[in-house]
């Protein structure tokens, strides 16, 4: 397991959170109870499964809705 913090572009509105939830979370790897998404610091953090999913998949799905990641960093839990 990995545990990931991904920093957006400041995000502009609370339903952003929902939309970037709901793609993070229909993820295979991703532990859905860990995605914890900050308005304040446009911050995603989560825990994955490094052997099933990648970063740059997480990070894919997250730009394929329209949000710019900044940058990324994961390790292992």
């Amino acid at each position: 397991m990995q545990k990931a913090t991904i920093q957006l572009e400041p995000l502009v509105c609370p339903s952003c959170i929902q939309k970037i939830e709901g793609a993070v979370k229909s993820l295979d790897g991703v532990d859905k109870e860990s995605v914890n998404i900050s308005f304040n610091s446009s911050k995603v953090k989560l825990n994955f499964n490094d052997e099933k999913i990648s970063i740059q998949d997480i990070e894919n799905a997250i730009g394929k809705i329209g949000y710019k990641v900044i940058k990324s960093q994961s390790k292992a839990i």
